[in-house]
């Protein structure tokens, strides 16, 4: 028994040729598709990398992440299903908790698409695009920016694509390049907010106990002068407006919350801002928000002062000793922020 493996193209390639006609019949075919996975597709470049000459090289956090998106999304195909697109098809996959649809959704997707995975962007391509983006860059540092734009340039000196799959590819790019824009964000707005996750804990308790209160018709106490409070609609709807919440809609979303509160306590779970992923969306969102002109003079100012130069220093100095930066990728993403804020 000869076991071999190819790739499609080059198998049908193979098998047109009437020359191979004799060996069809003795050949069992096993198809393999590209992993659909970004969290996997990550660890296989990471497995790459250690087996490369980049393995000395620090890439920046997400740079194989926003790799990742695109290899996945050239890989899958499109739903008919109302309301999904590839971008929630990738996130759904992975684990991630996608409004209007569940995990139990995935199999209907898979089955929608058999074929997926049997095409698309090759591991070895980002590779060696990213072996490709250090020739270009001046440090031993590549971030995801680096990563985006050697992706981008391999397209365009690739000769055997037609204008369609550039095109294609180029979507893809742009898709992958907006997701990492909106984790960029976060990563400062974490780096910016002192004890981020007891901030967006606080926050998130004050807007619970205010929605049980809301749904249940009862008055909420004022810890320091023990007086009874109506519930803060202001600060439920700030955190609600985050995500889209209408005004006709909040009783059913609050009534939602409540509801996956009570499953968590039957079970003896705990239930925090990060249970219910677009709670968790619109705490992240409100903190940022509240902190957002702060972070937007702080990081875009040409001749930053005293106080926005001491800050800056420290929010690179978490960056770098709590999120994985070096100090060129902090100092990079950190202005790469600061323009995003202020188009």
């Amino acid at each position: 028994m000869i076991v071999a493996h190819t790739n499609e193209n080059e198998y049908k390639a193979f098998i047109a040729n009437k020359k191979n006609e004799a060996l069809q019949s003795r050949i069992i075919i096993i198809k393999i598709p590209y992993n659909l996975k970004v969290s996997k597709e990550v660890k296989i470049y990471e497995k790459l990398i250690r087996q490369s000459d980049l393995k000395d090289i620090h890439l920046a956090p997400h740079a194989l992440k926003v790799a990742s998106i695109f290899s996945v999304l050239s890989r899958l195909k499109e739903s008919k299903k109302q309301g999904m697109d590839l971008v929630k098809k990738m996130k759904l996959y992975d684990g991630e908790d996608v409004e209007g649809f569940k995990q139990k959704d995935v199999l209907d997707l898979q089955n929608e698409a058999l074929e997926e995975g049997m095409s698309g962007v090759d591991p070895r391509y980002v590779i060696n695009r990213l072996s490709s983006a250090l020739i270009k860059t001046s440090t031993q540092c590549i971030n995801a920016l680096d990563v985006l734009r050697a992706l981008k340039d391999g397209l365009d000196q690739h000769p055997s694509i037609t204008k369609e799959e550039r095109d294609r590819l180029l979507n893809f790019i742009s898709a992958a390049r907006k997701e990492y824009d909106e984790i960029a964000k976060k990563e400062v707005q974490k780096a910016f907010v002192y004890s981020y996750e007891e901030s967006a804990r606080v926050l998130f308790d004050n807007y619970l106990d205010n929605v049980e209160a809301y749904c249940n018709n009862t008055k909420l106490k004022d810890p320091i002068t023990d007086e009874e409070m109506d519930p803060d609609e202001k600060l439920m709807r700030s955190i609600e407006e985050q995500i889209g919440v209408s005004e006709n809609a909040k009783k059913v979303f609050r009534e939602e919350i409540l509801i996956r509160l009570s499953s968590y306590a039957r079970k003896n779970k705990k239930f925090d801002y990060t249970s219910h992923e677009r709670l968790r969306e619109a705490v992240e969102k409100k903190l940022f928000t509240d902190l957002k002109d702060v972070v937007k003079i702080t990081t875009s100012s040409k001749t930053p002062d005293m106080e926005q130069l001491k800050r800056i220093n420290e929010v690179a100095s978490k960056l770098i000793s709590e999120y994985g930066y070096c100090a060129n990728c902090a100092n990079e993403l950190l202005k790469y922020v600061g323009s995003l804020l202020n188009r």
